[in-house]
């Protein structure tokens, strides 16, 4: 997946591309939406219409610019407005808090604020015969950067996978997450 041009694309960004991604590839456009900080709900769908976002300070409206458009580059421009606009802080008040008994793919290990950071499971195994569950996360960081699968830095030999019985701090290489950092989209 391409970075883009700007130095956007960074950990929220990374999450929220993902999701955006997913939805945009399955044809449910009217599932992706994203806050901005400040609160504004950004809809897609809304987007496709030819409506565009103003912004003016803090003041975010929507204006009639274009016409109907679902192609994958008016999409993207899209996405770069909500890189520009959300982020962790807003990116935690979207999402809701799911007990890590419940983590599956698509969940995110957040922490919102200034820094904050976030992290998303792409990935995850289940021991039939233990009930252990592994999982596989992937991270954008700062500056811009191609997503990628993070490591474990408790197995050491480059193992990306994480156990659910990792205790109370959820380490990785450039966070360390609470339990209950764990949240998830709501659809």
């Amino acid at each position: 997946m391409d970075v883009g041009e700007r130095d956007l694309q960074q950990c929220a960004d990374a999450v929220i591309r993902l999701r955006a991604e997913y939805l945009y590839g399955i044809g449910q456009y009217d599932k992706i939406h994203f806050n901005f900080t400040n609160g504004f709900r950004a809809d897609y769908s809304t987007w496709m219409e030819g409506k565009r976002i103003q912004v003016q300070g803090n003041d975010v409206t929507w204006v009639n610019q274009t016409g109907y458009a679902d192609d994958y580059a008016s999409f993207r421009k899209y996405l770069d407005m909500v890189f520009a606009y959300a982020g962790t802080l807003s990116l935690s008040k979207e999402l809701k808090k799911v007990p890590l008994e419940e983590i599956k793919i698509g969940d995110v290990f957040i922490e919102g604020g200034s820094p904050g950071h976030c992290v998303i499971v792409v990935d995850m195994a289940e021991n039939k015969d233990t009930g252990e569950k592994l999982f596989l996360l992937a991270q954008s960081y700062m500056p811009a950067q191609d997503i990628h699968i993070l490591k474990n830095p408790k197995k050491g030999n480059g193992n990306p996978w994480y156990s659910t019985d990792f205790g109370e701090t959820l380490i990785t290489p450039e966070w360390k997450f609470d339990r209950e950092d764990l949240k998830r989209f709501e659809d």
